[in-house]
């Protein structure tokens, strides 16, 4: 199918036309490893999306930028067709044959180079380090923090127990308060017995590596959503760790995922359950902005403990098991009977999953956006004059939205996003404004690592030409306040402000994007709530941290002893979001961009 728009003419292969429209355009790919992307540069050998595949691509085989014209040309804005909806790009009806990319009267000619070395004259060069090839990243990757601050971070100053990841590139200052993967797994939280890593994306070496020698051997299941040939590889991966095992999340509703991004450490000295939002794999810890609950360490409970013994007033323990239990997989028995062990009472966050299936009365409720509206409806706080209280949605991937807003995200997802206090009669949705926060291509092109960041932000074409109408509600990625304006987000987090932005009466952070197969669609007249994939997140609520006033202030500062208080909430991002612009686009993954060079110099065209 030819594509026409402000790059020049593009082609869309019909297998990526036909991705369903229900998925968040994470699924796996279907065909071999990674060799076409990192042949002979010892690059991670993993299954992940078509996106991330162009991305690795890019990387290995960078276009550089040259700013040179074969004709004067038609100026960009004069080429395209019509703008629809003001998204900035436009669609072409032609079926022409396309024009070879070498012919276009384009600013950027496509000059392919195997360099990695960063472009000494581009001004938004952000640091030099980002430019290593995947071998050697590796090895510069971020050693554990020192003992006393990794100490600190946990047990004082931060009531939440929520950080963002390193990023390396940024001022220190801001890494300060945030974790490296190898910090979770350092033996300063405690003397590992063994764990279980669920996850999306695995790279099974990377991982072994990133836990501490001593611990390298102890027992580790992994949980994953993978089949066929990308299962065989995964188990292949394995073959030199005896110690590895692994657990397959059944996924019998087509397009879902395993997404779910949790570990459990079963330590000698307790347990600790920690809930993220990265892949296991280098990229995902390097340069990104990534959230993690991490919880307290858990203390076994006295032999003959039975019942609700050592739940949380959130009932975390509780939901946890429950949450397990929907695998239905004898792998997981040996840890809900470790978590029953337990005293979790010390949680104060509230769990909040999906897990695929088509469920029915109560069961409704038990996940998805329709656990997020029971949660809040029972636990959080009524608000005044709470219709001048938006919603902000912040994810790295959207799924199909429908035809216009009343198909879903502005009815059933945006009711369950505005529930608070049972007492409170069911607002007219259309009066609470929706600020949906995803990246600009501009925020992509500037970013630390150039255009292949937006490998793992995979809005296609496909999916965005069908739902114009939702890019009014974009607003861009800026986070000045964590020094993370340039580390593209693959966090996704959720929350209700204030009219003002200096409160929030809820904040959730998952792993959930921003698509029904996350969260949920109802079906049957609404009597049936369908889920595909596995999602997990924690939900944070002024009540379970003693305050009474029903909000919390956002904090002025991410990473600060100023607010070790619970009235103040650490939000990883600025607010209030800036709306986009005229000239804003979304970044959409698969189509080129090559009238401007990112961070490195490069350009990108995804094929």
């Amino acid at each position: 199918m030819l594509q026409e728009g402000a790059h020049g003419k593009w082609t869309v292969s019909s297998s990526d036309e036909s991705t369903e429209e229900n998925s968040d355009s994470e699924k796996p790919s279907t065909s071999s490893l990674l060799d076409a992307a990192h042949s002979g540069t010892g690059g991670p050998q993993y299954q992940c999306s078509e996106a991330r595949k162009a991305a690795l691509k890019r990387k290995a085989s960078p276009l550089k930028f040259s700013d040179k014209k074969t004709s004067p040309g038609t100026p960009p804005a004069e080429k395209q067709r019509t703008s629809q909806g003001g998204s900035g790009w436009c669609l072409s009806s032609s079926d022409e044959e396309p024009e070879d990319l070498k012919n276009d009267t384009q600013k950027g000619t496509v000059k392919e180079e195997k360099s990695d070395e960063p472009s000494e004259q581009h001004p938004l060069n952000l640091c030099k380090d980002d430019e290593l090839p995947e071998k050697i990243k590796e090895e510069y990757e971020e050693a554990p923090s020192e003992a006393q601050d990794t100490w600190d971070m946990l047990n004082g100053g931060n009531p939440f127990r929520f950080f963002l990841t390193k990023v390396k590139g940024i001022e220190q200052s801001y890494n300060s308060g945030a974790l490296h993967i190898k910090d979770i797994l350092s033996p300063l939280f405690g003397t590992l017995v063994s764990s279980a890593q669920f996850n999306y994306c695995i790279d099974i070496g990377w991982l072994v590596r990133q836990y501490p020698q001593e611990f390298r051997k102890k027992p580790l299941l992994i949980v994953h959503g993978e089949k066929r040939e990308s299962k065989a590889e995964l188990i292949a991966q394995a073959r030199p760790y005896e110690n590895i095992s692994f657990c397959q999340a059944k996924l019998d509703i087509a397009f879902g995922t395993h997404h779910t991004k949790m570990m459990l450490l079963l330590y000698e000295e307790g347990l600790r359950v920690v809930i993220h939002t990265s892949n296991l794999i280098a990229d995902d810890w390097y340069q990104k902005t990534q959230g993690i609950w991490i919880s307290p360490l858990y203390p076994r409970l006295p032999q003959g403990s039975t019942g609700s013994t050592g739940e949380s007033e959130t009932n975390f323990k509780a939901d946890l098991i429950r949450y397990l239990m929907a695998y239905s997989a004898p792998a997981l028995k040996e840890w809900i009977d470790v978590i029953q062990e337990h005293d979790l009472s010390e949680t104060r966050v509230y769990l909040l999953g999906s897990t695929p299936g088509r469920y029915q009365g109560s069961d409704k409720e038990k996940w998805g956006h329709l656990r997020l509206r029971k949660l809040l409806k029972d636990h959080a706080s009524s608000i005044p004059a709470q219709e001048s209280w938006p919603v902000v949605g912040q994810f790295s991937s959207i799924g199909s939205m429908g035809a216009d807003g009343s198909k879903w995200l502005c009815s059933e997802f945006q009711e369950s996003l505005v529930a608070a206090g049972s007492s409170v009669a069911t607002l007219l949705k259309s009066d609470v404004p929706i600020h949906l926060v995803y990246p600009t291509v501009d925020n992509v092109r500037q970013s630390l690592e150039g255009y292949p960041a937006g490998g793992s932000l995979p809005y296609s074409l496909q999916t965005a030409q069908k739902q114009l109408w939702l890019h009014s509600y974009f607003h861009k990625w800026s986070a000045e306040i964590s020094g993370r304006s340039h580390a593209m987000p693959h966090i996704k987090t959720y929350m209700r402000p204030s009219p003002d932005f200096k409160k929030i009466a809820w904040f959730l952070v998952t792993s959930a994007n921003l698509s029904k197969a996350a969260w949920g669609a109802l079906e049957k007249n609404g009597t049936q709530l369908m889920i595909r994939s596995y999602e997990l997140g924690v939900l944070f609520l002024p009540s379970a941290f003693g305050l009474e006033k029903g909000y919390f202030h956002v904090s002025g500062k991410v990473f600060s002893g100023s607010h070790g208080s619970a009235k103040y909430f650490p939000v990883p991002y600025d607010l209030p979001p800036e709306r986009y612009g005229s000239k804003d686009q979304p970044w959409i993954w698969n189509i080129p961009y090559t009238d401007a060079p990112d961070t490195h110099g490069n350009m990108w065209v995804p094929s």
